[in-house]
């Protein structure tokens, strides 16, 4: 059974409204009140329904943070930085994964609206922003994870993807490289564009460099390793000499594929490198090289911003964040 306010009010011999000053107002009741209505609770197991109480006030202690992939440790790193800023302001995070899909996206906005978080943290999906504009518009704050829209419209955690593209595949050149593949997708993410966009302009920059794109339905370790597959399966001479792979996740899976019938060398036949360093990235089979994310501090800095446009909508604080990403080199371009 559910044990009300009412009821506590009763053990206790006190009013309701005792009851609602113990809860949230004790300062204005006796101590010897408060000790009664507090040992009713004890006694009954009363538990207060915050979330009503909450929605009552037009006002939660919740933020909502909806990134793409749950399972990418990548963006379970940015959620703990995430907590651990909401943890000092007193608040907690709500996790939405969108599962690069823009109706669950939609979805996850219009359920966290209902619950009156404070703010949204979110990874697009798409380019297409009007539904978080809208949600803005009705007085939700939206911070921009790991993207920036053109537009500017909204305050953003990211970083230069396209300098991280650039970075990755300068370096394969470096190595003597000529032949690289870009696996990633879908391409309307637009880290996964950025990234591309990045790769194109170092192969620019090199005579003799091409760049093919293999892009697959998303950035999981089962469609690296069916890239890698398809890579594996052709004769020596028509594979390319390094990939470059738009997330650990499908470096991971690519990497399986080359080893699993020892017939690629990784690194001797195909360099290879991932983007965003997970902890994972050094404990492959071949220790992969990336490129590195602040993930943690992303998801700080993301709600930091998000806190600060609640407490001065119209501030002028610093609303846009760029980190610069970082190359990790290790055995997988290394050799």
């Amino acid at each position: 059974m559910v044990v009300s306010v009412r009821d506590v009010a009763a053990a206790a011999s006190v009013s309701v409204g005792t009851v609602s000053n113990v809860l949230n107002r004790p300062e204005k009741v006796s101590a010897a009140t408060v000790e009664r209505v507090t040992q009713a609770i004890e006694q009954l197991g009363f538990v207060r329904n915050d979330a009503a109480r909450q929605l009552r006030a037009g006002r939660s202690r919740s933020i909502a943070l909806i990134v793409l992939d749950a399972g990418n440790p990548f963006f379970a790193e940015v959620a703990r930085g995430a907590e651990d800023r909401a943890a000092e302001a007193g608040m907690s995070v709500l996790l939405g994964n969108s599962d690069e899909r823009s109706d669950r996206e939609d979805a996850y906005l219009e359920l966290f609206r209902e619950q009156r978080v404070n703010g949204v943290l979110v990874t697009p999906v798409d380019g297409d922003l009007t539904r978080l504009e809208r949600l803005h518009a009705g007085g939700v704050p939206v911070v921009l994870v790991d993207h920036e829209d053109a537009e500017r419209s909204f305050g953003s955690v990211s970083v230069d993807d396209v300098e991280g593209g650039y970075l990755a595949v300068s370096h394969l050149l470096s190595t003597g490289r000529r032949r690289v593949a870009f696996i990633g997708g879908p391409h309307t993410i637009r880290q996964v564009a950025d990234r591309l966009e990045g790769a194109r302009r170092a192969v620019a920059e090199v005579a003799g460099a091409t760049l093919e794109v293999i892009e697959m339905s998303a950035l999981t370790v089962l469609q690296g390793r069916e890239a890698g597959e398809l890579l594996r399966a052709r004769p020596a001479a028509e594979r390319p000499d390094a990939v470059f792979a738009a997330n650990d996740l499908l470096a991971v899976g690519a990497l399986q594929a080359f080893t699993l019938m020892a017939d690629v060398k990784v690194p001797r036949d195909i360099a290879l490198i991932g983007y965003d360093d997970i902890d994972f990235a050094s404990a492959t089979v071949v220790p992969l090289s990336s490129i590195r994310q602040p993930a943690h501090l992303i998801g700080y800095t993301a709600v930091d911003l998000l806190l600060k446009d609640l407490q001065e909508p119209q501030g002028e604080h610093e609303r846009r964040v760029r980190f610069r990403p970082e190359l990790v080199v290790r055995e997988s371009t290394a050799g």
